[in-house]
């Protein structure tokens, strides 16, 4: 049998399909061929070394901004992507009913990477850094609707941000009406929470099952855990009902001890994604392989990371079969990396600091079973200078390449 890619040599991770040792992965055209132990060199065209490294499925993030050049937030993903080994992105709101043509012809359409996107309630989308919602005028349902329908193979669901800059004194109205647009669409809805008013239990009583709260590690007034580091008992009725928990860690939106509360309950992330944008890529997250990294610091393992961050957001955009998985038949969108053991130095948004063992560094990214070329990124947005968080990290000598220098290879 012929194939046009082999890798070879590496420990195959993939929780989605239950692959778990050293195999080898076959491509064919775009395609996921075969895993198996000891395939062939000679039935591949290329072959792809990796031994002593990691191969798991291309990750997914399922919060992400991507619309650059347009909205305050948004960045390139492509060159982010080469080197995070994360092969889809999903747009968390960037474009509203009024953009989200611009977004298809000028964002997903050109993207070596998989971009889908999440239309915003508001109208006008993200194109500044808040108060989209505080103008109900913006909040126009038949519009959301109307291109929903029009994009179905691009939108996933429908986007709110709720928190008191948003929306202003419209309060729950926004996301009422997001709740309308949704049901009409048959789509779930994304919620970000941060800072109240509104009450974060009003917020959750009005989720459903396959809706996702995003940012459910912030350390916002809207966090899901009580003063007594007890989770809420309207984040447990919306867990046990079905609410996707979704990490979302962002600039603001992620506190070690919020999440080590919900840890210690027994209650972990369904997702976990970044929340990247123009300034949480420039710390204290940085990506999303540093953000896993951060979780296994809490202790969770290289696999229940992988999963979280591939199969589960795969399952939630109902593409399991084609994203998230090696499985044969999937989609060819592949990660390797290599895991660095050391004592590294973990920030929340707060800058409060945990110490892990293990660094996660992508060494390679495929999609459709070709290989993303690394390439620069662009320099930050003008309006995006880096804030006193950042200048911090920076005095530290706390970089992405500053942690991976320090560390030490461990064997996949």
């Amino acid at each position: 049998m012929h194939f046009d890619l082999l890798i070879k040599g590496g420990t195959v991770i993939d929780p989605g399909a239950g692959f778990h040792g050293d195999l080898d992965v076959a491509v064919r055209r775009n395609r996921i061929a075969a895993v198996e132990r000891d395939i062939p060199a000679a039935s591949a065209a290329n072959v792809i070394d990796a031994a002593g490294q990691y191969v798991t499925p291309g990750l997914v993030d399922l919060h992400t901004h991507a619309y650059h050049s347009v909205t305050y937030w948004g960045i390139h993903a492509d060159p982010v992507a080469a080197r995070t080994g994360v092969t889809t992105w999903l747009d968390a709101g960037s474009a509203g009913g009024y953009n989200i043509m611009g977004f298809r012809e000028f964002i997903a359409q050109p993207a070596q990477c998989r971009i889908f996107a999440l239309l915003n309630i508001s109208s006008i989308g993200l194109t500044a850094p808040t108060w989209e919602l505080a103008n109900l005028n913006y909040c126009d349902v038949d519009l959301c609707c109307a291109m929903i329908d029009r994009h179905r193979d691009l939108v996933m669901g429908v986007k709110a941000r709720i928190d008191r800059d948003t929306t202003g004194a419209n309060g729950l109205e926004p996301l009422r009406l997001a709740r309308q647009a949704a049901d009409r669409c048959d789509l779930p809805l994304m919620v970000h929470i941060a800072n109240g008013p509104p009450d974060v239990s009003d917020v959750l009583d009005l989720l459903r099952a396959g809706d996702i709260l995003t940012h459910c590690s912030t350390g916002g007034t809207m966090r899901i855990v009580g003063p007594d580091r007890r989770i809420l008992d309207a984040a447990r009725r919306a867990w046990d009902r079905g609410v996707i928990m979704d990490l979302g860690h962002g600039a603001g939106s992620f506190s070690f001890e919020t999440a080590e509360a919900l840890i210690a309950e027994g209650f972990r992330p369904h997702a976990l994604s970044s929340d990247i944008h123009q300034m949480s890529v420039l710390g204290p997250l940085f990506d999303l392989p540093a953000c896993l990294s951060k979780f296994m610091a809490l202790g969770m393992s290289f696999a229940e990371v992988i999963e979280a961050a591939t199969s589960r957001p795969a399952t939630l955009l109902g593409m399991q079969d084609e994203i998230g998985t090696l499985r044969p038949g999937a989609y060819a969108d592949i990660a390797l990396f290599e895991i660095l053991e050391g004592v590294f130095p973990f920030y929340d948004v707060s800058m409060a600091r945990r110490d892990g063992r293990a660094l996660i560094r992508n060494t390679l990214t495929l999609v459709n079973g070709r290989v993303l070329p690394r390439q620069a990124e662009p320099l930050p947005a003008p309006w995006m200078p880096l804030n006193d968080s950042q200048l911090e990290l920076r005095a530290r000598g706390h970089t992405p390449g500053a942690l991976a220098a320090a560390g030490q290879r461990t064997s996949g």
